[in-house]
């Protein structure tokens, strides 16, 4: 038996349930999975609000990290008692016991916590491809992040930072301009006093940067493009203020042959092989300290409402965890 948080419907917070569920033994090719810490991520409340559908009734989250107490059928290279961390799969992140896909699964090193790791996985490796594949940070970059002082983007700031670029960050308050500053940001950028292009090329000498990372969407997108520099590309990689709307893509010429992708977690860890070297250079630059996992809300895992609630009015920083 696991307690879990289930939804029926979409909607706000209010919609989700606590309720009690069977976990069967593990299929083959899965493991059952204890958690001892869960992952909240932007991505949950689209699933919750309908934004991104999925079948209902379901499960919620795609992030956690706890102990494995059984293998399916086929399951090389874990055993009963393995500290492991995922993110993807089916939703259901959010329960105390589940049957996870082995594919998901990588081993967290003794040096990482339970918490760290839940609140790693999705921020971290969306932090990697972004910084090492999408765009590929040099040293003498200057780069620009939006939400500075959330999940992702306090370790943008620290790796891009550890690259060797200088870093821009754009935040919605002087207290989150303090924490962004202190995790890696050159330069802040309060949103609701200040342009963020006329900052942008204020501190660029009129040139723009050539990249942009932009989870916010539809409010900041336009004035995102306006930040660029010719050859430019804008990375939109969340939609916390609604979709972005259709661009035609001749605006992107006119401002510069412009580059625009909209990238997603789940193509980039789709193999295996990639999943597991994206992990590895997450886990060693957190070794390193290079860069420092901020786990700054601890909810117990039957106040999710809350958590979401904390979330969508943007009173967090950092990582979230619910702890079953």
């Amino acid at each position: 038996m696991s307690r879990l948080i289930r939804f029926e419907r979409t909607g706000g917070p209010e919609v989700l349930q606590w309720v009690e569920a069977d976990v069967p033994p593990p299929a083959a090719g899965e493991v059952r999975l204890r958690h001892r810490a869960i992952g909240v991520n932007y991505i949950d409340t689209y699933h919750r609000a309908g934004l991104y559908p999925v079948p209902l009734p379901s499960g919620l989250g795609q992030e956690a990290a706890g102990v494995i107490e059984a293998l399916g059928e086929g399951v090389a290279g874990f055993a009963p008692g393995d500290r492991v961390a995922y993110v993807g799969g089916a939703l259901g992140a959010y329960s105390e016991l589940r049957n996870v896909d082995a594919r998901f699964l990588v081993r967290l090193p003794d040096a990482i916590s339970f918490e760290e790791g839940a609140a790693m996985m999705m921020r971290g490796l969306t932090a990697q491809f972004l910084l090492r594949r999408t765009y590929r940070v040099q040293p003498g970059d200057t780069v620009l992040v939006h939400a500075a002082a959330g999940g992702v983007g306090l370790i943008l700031c620290q790796w891009a930072k550890a690259l060797g670029a200088t870093v821009i960050g754009v935040v919605s308050s002087d207290a989150k301009a303090d924490v962004a500053r202190r995790n890696g940001c050159d330069h802040t950028i309060v949103s609701l006093r200040e342009s963020v292009s006329a900052r942008v090329r204020e501190l660029t000498g009129g040139e723009g940067v050539p990249v942009v990372y932009d989870s916010v969407g539809k409010d900041t997108f336009m004035d995102s493009l306006a930040c660029l520099r010719p050859l430019g590309m804008m990375v939109t990689f969340g939609n916390a203020s609604g979709p972005v709307p259709a661009v035609e893509p001749a605006l992107l010429s006119r401002m510069g042959s412009l580059f625009l992708t909209r990238p997603t977690l789940f193509h980039y860890i789709a193999r295996r092989d990639d999943l597991l070297k994206m992990a590895d250079e997450l886990f060693a630059v957190v070794a390193a300290g290079q860069v420092h996992i901020s786990v700054n809300q601890r909810y117990p895992l039957k106040d999710a409402a809350l958590a979401h609630r904390e979330l969508e009015a943007r009173r967090t920083t950092g990582s979230t965890v619910l702890i079953p």
